[in-house]
């Protein structure tokens, strides 16, 4: 038990608190081992009334600003709206948006020679990514760009070069992420594994087999909520009520961050190399004012004066123009019932427009429930006068509870070994260990 990853963990401390630190991480495994993925909100979706088609082909009919009616096609199934690996930047932006979907699953329809699909789910792919991806290259385009005056699909279809670019050739820039599913029958413990060790997942898809059709999605936000859940366990509350500033993220990691008279184009640009909530600070004081943040760019979309004025529009501007418009109910604030986990919209925060704080001296439990009442995926640590120190995220916050060992009972099968593989951990003697 002192090898690989459970070695650091124990820390080389006094054997009474090696020992207690070795029992509360076996309570830990032990919980997370017992509860199937499938009780994680959202873990599964409702499904197409009874008789009708797993798949359903949906042609659309929608006006353009000319006036002319064009038709465009996106797959969807019970859970998740389908991208093809042949499709356009265009189609999946279009096809994401007119589907309130954050994300959607890349499919590629290869048949063996027994006419049955294999590995057709490849990969998963992001609005945001693809977002931030174009208006960068809108803005490699420079002066003449010819977007100033139009909407942002109207500018996209004006440079076919941006929107007719391949979902494969996005593989090549990282925009799309691997696709690792889970079994709903898998254990918490899987996913909280991936979220973990694999930086670039946000969104593990659920599936009945390997290689069947995806049911639902674990998010980082619903996996807190569980783990709120069982408050007042002993287990949970050992980690759980300890400050921030006794965790090594919140001294490590430091936010990224415009000033308030920056444009939004500059922090759109931050937004892009970096993946994580933009910190908007008053230039003068350097206090913390908003934030912009991934699940804001769908308001490009709603509203095209945004985009077209990005270059000009201040970050402050914008961070009031959102604590204005956003007028969020707390029921459809959280995905609950039958309602997609990935929606655009259900991820605004409930706080119009404010960012999340917390400071060094609040539990880590009073940053998940701020995170999970807020649908963020991070949170700001300010000091007494607001000044930005550090950034706490979902993922910081998964890991904490990630168990550093495994026992061998709980292997999860081949899948699981390759999913560890990619991971880069692997399993000796019942032991998970992180390669070097």
């Amino acid at each position: 038990m002192e090898t690989g990853a459970a070695g650091q963990a124990g820390g080389g401390g006094p054997p009474a608190a090696a020992a207690a630190g070795e029992y509360w991480s076996e309570a830990l495994k032990s919980f997370l081992d017992h509860i199937p993925v499938s009780s994680v909100n959202g873990a599964i979706q409702p499904s197409p009334s009874p008789g009708k088609h797993r798949f359903l082909d949906s042609y659309t009919r929608r006006p353009e600003p000319g006036g002319a009616l064009i038709r465009f096609w996106s797959r969807v199934r019970a859970a998740a709206l389908e991208i093809r690996l042949d499709g356009s930047v265009l189609d999946a932006i279009d096809s994401m948006y007119r589907s309130d979907v954050a994300g959607a699953v890349i499919v590629d329809d290869v048949r063996t020679s027994f006419g049955k699909f294999v590995d057709r789910d490849i990969g998963f792919v992001e609005f945001p990514s693809l977002v931030l991806w174009a208006i960068e290259e809108f803005d490699k385009l420079g002066s003449g760009a010819g977007d100033k005056n139009s909407d942002f699909l109207t500018s996209l279809k004006q440079h076919p070069q941006i929107a007719e670019t391949k979902i494969a050739w996005l593989a090549k820039s990282f925009l799309w992420e691997p696709f690792f599913p889970v079994r709903s029958h898998d254990t918490l413990f899987h996913a909280m594994l991936l979220f973990s060790k694999h930086r670039r997942i946000n969104v593990v898809p659920v599936v009945e087999l390997m290689n069947s059709s995806v049911i639902g999605f674990v998010t980082q936000n619903a996996v807190m909520e569980l783990l709120l859940s069982s408050s007042g366990l002993e287990w949970l509350d050992k980690i759980a009520d300890k400050q921030l500033s006794e965790f090594r993220f919140a001294n490590t990691t430091k936010p990224v961050s415009v000033y308030s008279d920056q444009t939004l184009a500059d922090a759109l640009h931050i937004l892009s190399k970096e993946k994580i909530g933009v910190a908007v600070v008053d230039r003068k004081t350097s206090c913390l004012i908003g934030s912009i943040q991934c699940s804001d760019l769908y308001q490009l979309l709603d509203d095209s004066s945004l985009f077209r004025n990005r270059k000009t529009l201040s970050a402050e501007e914008f961070v009031k123009l959102k604590s204005k418009d956003e007028d969020i109910s707390t029921e459809n604030s959280s995905a609950s019932g039958g309602q997609n986990v990935l929606s655009l919209r259900t991820g605004q925060k409930i706080t119009a427009g404010l960012p999340v704080t917390n400071r060094k001296s609040d539990t880590l439990k009073q940053a998940m429930e701020k995170l999970t009442a807020s649908r963020s995926s991070c949170s700001f640590i300010v000091d007494e006068h607001g000044r930005v120190e550090g950034v706490v995220t979902a993922r910081d916050i998964i890991s904490v509870f990630s168990p550093p060992c495994m026992d061998s009972r709980i292997d999860g099968g081949t899948f699981f070994s390759a999913a560890l593989a990619q991971t880069g951990c692997r399993v000796e003697h019942g032991q998970m260990i992180q390669n070097s």
